[in-house]
């Protein structure tokens, strides 16, 4: 069994943060459209009560799954590869091997600079854009993950 680096303790607040923003961008409009339609094609206490049903249902999931998901999220560095850890009903484990790096990088959105978080995108030989991504790392953690990837995967160059 592997031991995984957890998320910074920050990534939790940030998880929720994102969680609300979805909540309040889409579920509430498409809760209000949706009673609205509903109340044309069934009688409007149906259509009321479902819909504010559903956004109920969406506020507890904002509620409860980032925590779940930021307590499942992790990371560990061995034997020439990069091993990310992820999912809260299908776990996830996904092997990077150092050799096929093409390169690293760190980014930072407005709430992760705001948090003084960062996520790091590992990109392959795949070209399909990143193949890994390890979200909700401290900004200087990040910048340390991407410099060790960086020279792991430098040492391991065969010249191709």
């Amino acid at each position: 069994m592997h031991t995984f680096t957890p998320l910074a303790t920050r990534a939790r607040l940030l998880f929720h943060l994102q969680a609300f923003s979805r909540l309040l961008l889409f579920w509430l409009p498409f809760c209000v459209v949706a009673g609205m339609v509903g109340a044309f094609t069934w009688q409007p206490l149906y259509a009321a009560t479902a819909a504010t049903s559903l956004l109920f249902l969406r506020f507890l999931i904002a509620v409860w799954w980032p925590w779940l998901s930021w307590r499942r999220w992790g990371w560990t560095l061995r034997d020439g590869e990069l091993l990310i850890a992820r999912g809260v009903l299908f776990r996830s484990i996904t092997a990077i091997p150092m050799e096929r790096v093409q390169h690293v990088d760190v980014r930072q959105g407005p709430l992760e600079q705001w948090l003084d978080l960062a996520r790091v995108h590992v990109h392959t030989a795949s070209g399909l854009g990143a193949d890994g991504v390890v979200p909700g790392l401290v900004h200087r953690v990040a910048e340390e993950l991407r410099d060790a990837l960086v020279k792991a995967a430098a040492e391991g160059d065969d010249g191709v």
